[in-house]
């Protein structure tokens, strides 16, 4: 509930702390409406603010993300191990200290601002400017980076970079001429309203590069020479520095079939694939998808939603993510989609495709053709590694071709790599995580390894899909499990699935639980055995 704010003259308050800004503050509310673990959302002239308690203290931050615009209210304040007390974005996970506004793990690029308090006689009372953030010490002046990629681990990493005071040169180098952008809204329906408003959200803007003195160079990189950390292009153009980070994420595979050149054959990467889907494929036209994770299941709602027939080809799946997610959230997943128009077909697999100059349709192993205008191909994305040599970050037992990394992110002296080219280790068993978050996890970890900075411990990623207005949450390591327990509606999509293997709790999968599964990314032993075990087990 927001409060309506009281004038207190600043005077008063602040002559007996001169660390107060001398501005007027505002009685908004009583010390103890402001309970510790919750967060207590006001309004104070027009901006949003979110209090917090700790220890008998009352904090005062923004009370939006910054990311998106979401509201930080409830139950949002907790305790992590790592970054002590945070507040944690419902939508996108992002965690901010609660003393300095400051993003201590993605999504986020930009701190909170944070607000002068002043307890007085059980009441709140907190100003309406915000306090100038602590000056940055510069380091690393002398030193260079070069940034090989332009997507959410290459924008993570140079925010961290500036943010921790490198002052060293950094160079970006992508093959994309735009910034890095939000690219998983590429399958989530950016596509519908026309190809020239195709434009995701910027990750940093040009303010930022400018601000900052980023320096960006669009190309393709042909050859990198580790020994000396020299960067070639294909055009002939050549970067060297100190230190070198791998962002180059993944490119989609394209299945070795009959026909997969034609045109009309298509596959979504980046912000020019949305935008010929937008401008080539109409509502009146009937689009064959191949594959059967997360991206084919949006593409399938986005599509229906602009009013094309849509037909699935998942062979041996018979029920969406059954693997990942469990029979149970399959099967709503399935019926969401069937009931919005999807046909599926997982008892035969696309043989070849088939017409003259373009597409016309597909014919199955079982002989059967089905005809169609379009067909998107999502079964998979390859790491985007081959300027590198091959015995350069390669480890046969990891059974990935992703760059192999250590736990600092770190190839070789001076090399590092992050996002969905990387893989790394945890627990005994290695990853290649191709998620947005987790990118973003990564490039603030090897920048934080340039820095010279403490190693800190890699959360538990989190990843979320939106179908037909559902938004669905997933966490976890994706491992195996022997049972899972629903508490909540499933078909109503309020729930909460608890995913169990030998009585350990490996994963969580929700929908319209967006503060639970906040709580959970900041400590997900603590909300088990919190919060997860008093209720469902």
């Amino acid at each position: 509930m927001d409060h309506a704010p009281q004038p207190v003259l600043g005077p008063d308050v602040s002559e007996t702390d001169s660390s107060m800004p001398d501005q007027t503050l505002y009685d908004v509310a009583a010390v103890e409406d402001v309970k510790e673990g919750e967060v207590l959302s006001i309004i104070l002239k027009e901006r949003p603010i979110a209090l917090v308690c700790v220890g008998g203290e009352v904090h005062a931050v923004g009370g939006r993300c910054p990311h998106k615009g979401a509201p930080l209210r409830g139950r949002l304040h907790c305790r992590s191990k790592v970054h002590g007390d945070v507040i944690v974005c419902p939508w996108h996970k992002a965690l901010f200290g609660v003393r300095d506004g400051k993003v201590k793990e993605p999504v986020a690029f930009a701190s909170l601002p944070v607000y002068p308090v002043r307890l007085v006689e059980g009441r709140v009372l907190v100003g309406v400017s915000a306090t100038k953030p602590a000056p940055v010490t510069r380091r690393m002046e002398d030193q260079s980076v070069l940034v090989l990629g332009g997507g959410a681990a290459a924008a993570s990493a140079i925010y961290t970079l500036r943010e921790e005071g490198f002052g060293g040169s950094i160079i970006l180098i992508g093959d994309e001429s735009s910034l890095p952008y939000d690219r998983p809204s590429l399958s989530k329906g950016i596509f519908l309203g026309g190809p020239d408003k195709v434009q995701p959200p910027l990750l940093l803007n040009e303010g930022f590069f400018a601000h900052h003195e980023i320096t960006r160079v669009q190309g393709t990189v042909a050859s990198l020479d580790c020994e000396t950390r020299r960067v070639r292009l294909e055009d002939g153009r050549d970067y060297s520095a100190d230190h070198v980070l791998i962002t180059t994420g993944g490119r989609p595979v394209r299945p070795d079939l009959p026909g997969i050149g034609l045109e009309g054959v298509m596959t979504l990467h980046d912000v020019r694939d949305a935008r010929d889907i937008s401008q080539n494929i109409t509502g009146e036209q009937a689009v064959i998808l191949i594959g059967g994770g997360l991206t084919t299941l949006e593409l399938a709602s986005a599509l229906r939603q602009k009013g094309a027939g849509v037909t699935v080809i998942a062979p041996d799946q018979v029920i969406p993510m059954e693997a990942q997610w469990g029979r149970e959230v399959g099967r709503v997943l399935l019926r969401l989609h069937t009931d919005n128009g999807v046909a599926f077909i997982t008892d035969s697999s696309v043989v070849g495709i088939y017409g003259t100059d373009r597409v016309e349709g597909v014919e199955l192993a079982d002989g059967m053709k089905l005809p169609c205008t379009h067909v998107l191909v999502a079964v998979g994305n390859e790491p985007c590694r081959g300027f590198l040599p091959d015995d350069v970050g390669t480890e046969p037992e990891s059974g990935t071709t992703g760059i192999v990394v250590d736990d600092s992110m770190q190839v070789l002296p001076g090399i590092h790599a992050a996002g969905d080219v990387a893989t790394f280790r945890h627990e005994g068993t290695f990853y290649r995580i191709e998620h947005w978050r987790q990118a973003q996890i990564e490039g603030r970890a090897a920048a934080r390894s340039i820095l010279g900075l403490p190693r800190q411990p890699m959360p538990m990623p989190w990843y979320w899909t939106q179908q037909f207005g559902k938004k669905l949450e997933y966490m976890g390591w994706g491992e195996s499990f022997d049972r899972v327990l629903i508490e909540g509606d499933l078909g109503g999509f309020d729930f909460m699935a608890v995913y169990m293997k030998d009585q350990k709790v490996v994963a969580l999968v929700s929908a319209g639980r967006s503060s639970a599964m906040a709580r959970a990314a900041v400590d997900f032993e603590g909300f088990v055995e919190k919060e997860v075990r008093t209720v469902i087990i």
